[in-house]
């Protein structure tokens, strides 16, 4: 088991690092090279700034068991089809029955955007969600174990 961060706009790294750290748990984190990240425990992999670089690096580097920090339903639509585990920054755990609802949440979304309409946006980070967030981490870390 690993843990896997999409690095590129992930606001819980500091977080993930230390719950990984505390576990004793390989962290990677895959960011493109305009991003300035540092880690005290983990590495960090860097590719080519390209659209979707970092996603392809992730899904072509992931392996069963790993757990994948993203926001992205795309890439954790594939990850989990590598019988990985995925979660997001706001805690949510992605499974296989609720990620087509979210894939299709988001192309009625972008329907609505190319049709000139508006659709409510996220909400502001609080610290409630960097607490389901290392609830649900660590759920998963003890469900993968």
């Amino acid at each position: 088991m690993r843990i896997i961060i999409d690095g590129d706009s992930c606001p819980v790294i500091d977080l993930t690092e230390s719950i990984a750290k505390k576990f004793k748990i390989e962290l990677i984190l895959f960011c493109d090279y305009n991003h300035d990240i540092k880690l005290d425990y983990g590495k960090i992999i860097k590719v080519d700034q390209s659209y979707q670089s970092v996603d392809m690096k992730i899904i072509n580097y992931t392996e069963s068991n790993d757990i994948i920090v993203t926001n992205d339903y795309g890439l954790a639509s594939i990850v989990l089809a590598k019988n990985t585990h995925a979660i997001n920054a706001n805690g949510k755990i992605y499974t296989e029955r609720n990620i087509d609802t979210l894939l299709m949440k988001r192309h009625i979304n972008k329907k609505i955007r190319r049709a000139g309409g508006k659709h409510p946006t996220a909400k502001k980070r609080q610290k409630k969600d960097d607490q389901k967030f290392k609830t649900n981490l660590i759920k998963l870390i003890n469900k993968v174990k």
